[in-house]
């Protein structure tokens, strides 16, 4: 069924606690232990047979109905350059609690040493956030690689949350997370989240929550291995100026929300209720508020309201929407491959 199509909601059980907000948006099952929702997901979670697949209103996998029309899905560019991968998973994230200190590895590391073509760098679109908040991005100095196992192996939760920089953010910004550097979300943020298609994450600390992390923090590679994955420098501002993006979505016409960083991994643009456009490609959209219409140049009119999320197909054609603000997410583009 290659139309463009509403996607039914696709929460499930983690780790930590959270998912009341994805709830209320999404007319969803909400918490308490559901704050994820990955939205137009081709993607397993790690070790998991079918667990975090979107699908369609049908109940077809949207991962089985790509590869059997991946052309009309993803377009012929696409394609040549990727294959049948939509190189995008979107997520909605709804913490109740701050979350763990971890990191994600790199294309080069997930080949070498997982099988995988894909790394995890990801990005934040904050959402909502209570006066005061922050996330942690990065080192505050560089550390030795001995120093961080030395933390990890005596589980010194405290020193590993206090070795981040802390960020102050509020809705409407944007943090690109390159894989390899060590980040948190902090408690009531939320978040739609960007990301390569895995699901790879490192635990450094995990004092608080439901998991293992002895023996399920690593990716089965064990900490001696999964931590030279880790970027032990301290960032620079410069380079941070290139990840934070303040007030990307307060803005009243179509814009990028990310910096020319995201470029090979994913793009997403700000949608205005004032009007907007896109070419053809694979596509999801999030209507964040307000009611409209999406008009195809290809399949029928589509009218949408806040909390619905969109998968677009290539073979829907471009598209304008009226009426309604929301995010648009898309995967690289194939000159990025």
């Amino acid at each position: 069924m290659t139309i463009a199509q509403k996607l039914p909601v696709n929460q499930f059980d983690h780790f930590y606690k959270g998912g009341n907000r994805i709830g209320a948006l999404r007319h969803g099952p909400g918490g308490p232990m559901r704050p994820e929702e990955w939205i137009g997901s081709v993607t397993t979670r790690f070790g998991a047979t079918d667990q975090g697949l979107s699908r369609l209103s049908n109940g077809q996998l949207l991962r089985d109905a790509i590869l059997a029309s991946p052309i009309d899905w993803l377009g012929s560019a696409h394609y040549e350059a990727f294959g049948s991968s939509t190189e995008l998973l979107c997520k909605l994230l709804d913490p109740d609690q701050d979350l763990p200190v971890h990191y994600h590895p790199n294309k080069s590391f997930s080949r070498a040493h997982l099988g995988l073509s894909h790394g995890k760098t990801e990005a934040w679109i904050i959402l909502e956030a209570p006066e005061g908040a922050t996330v942690g991005l990065g080192f505050k100095r560089t550390m030795a690689l001995d120093e961080v196992s030395e933390l990890v192996k005596r589980r010194n939760a405290p020193a590993l949350i206090n070795s981040l920089n802390n960020y102050a953010v509020s809705a409407g910004d944007t943090v690109l997370v390159p894989a390899g550097v060590v980040h948190s979300i902090g408690k009531d943020i939320f978040v739609l989240e960007l990301q390569e298609p895995t699901d790879l994450s490192i635990l450094l600390e995990w004092e608080k929550f439901a998991v293992d992390g002895e023996k399920d923090g690593h990716l089965g590679l064990g900490f001696d291995l999964a931590l030279q994955a880790l970027n032990l420098e301290a960032l620079s501002d410069e380079f941070l100026s290139k990840l934070v993006v303040r007030g990307a979505l307060s803005n009243e016409s179509q814009n990028s929300v990310f910096s020319e960083v995201a470029d090979p991994f994913f793009r997403a643009d700000y949608l205005p209720s004032s009007g907007s456009a896109s070419d053809a490609g694979f596509a999801v959209v999030i209507v964040l508020d307000g009611a409209g219409t999406i008009k195809f140049s290809n399949q029928p009119n589509m009218d949408v309201v806040k909390g619905d999320a969109i998968v677009i197909p290539h073979c829907a054609g471009g598209w304008d929407g009226y009426g309604f603000v929301g995010l648009l997410c898309r995967p690289p583009l194939p000159t990025k491959a």
